[in-house]
């Protein structure tokens, strides 16, 4: 699933070194997703390349291309300096990162998720709510572990690591 946008229009010449202008999952790595899911994954991507700060340390100027995969219980990211239209940009290096530290947040964010698609079908607007807050404070959770792990490595804001939390689930979604 790969995903691009011209980081040409807006935002200025600083933003347009600082972010992820393609994304793309490795299909082969990505669990089934319900449409549910699918639609949660599209809208992060879409998210993702329309608002982003992604500076990798030391990668010098950007945009940049990023390839997300799960390989072997780690998430690797394979960073790229982006060089125009398509896919295959300069190679930059790659961050790989255990899982580990995810599994039980990303475990009791599905278990929300569910709840929460679930209660938007039958429950009252207040449960709905609840679950809701309760869904956001560990997918915020999640997003602040993923910056800590990126840590020395990748700078992120707060909007980019949320969104690549949610795609950082797509490779648990079953």
């Amino acid at each position: 699933m790969a995903a691009e946008r011209d980081v040409s229009d807006g935002g200025g010449e600083q933003n347009a070194n600082r972010r992820i202008a393609h994304i793309d999952l490795d299909e082969r790595s990505l669990a089934r997703a319900t449409a549910d899911i699918e639609h949660e994954r599209k809208v992060a991507i879409y998210d993702l390349l329309e608002e982003n700060f992604f500076e990798p340390i030391g990668a010098g100027e950007g945009p940049f291309e990023l390839y997300l995969s799960y390989v072997e219980n780690r998430l690797v990211f394979d960073v790229r300096r982006h060089v125009g239209e398509g896919a295959g940009g300069e190679a930059l290096g790659q961050v790989h990162l255990s899982m580990t530290p995810f599994r039980k947040i990303i475990k009791d964010y599905f278990m929300l998720c569910e709840s929460y698609y679930d209660a938007i079908r039958t429950a009252a607007p207040a449960q709905i709510e609840t679950i809701d807050m309760a869904r956001r404070s560990l997918h915020n959770e999640g997003s602040e572990i993923l910056r800590e792990r990126l840590n020395e490595k990748i700078n992120l804001d707060l909007n980019t690591a949320r969104r690549l939390f949610t795609l950082i689930c797509s490779f648990h979604m079953r």
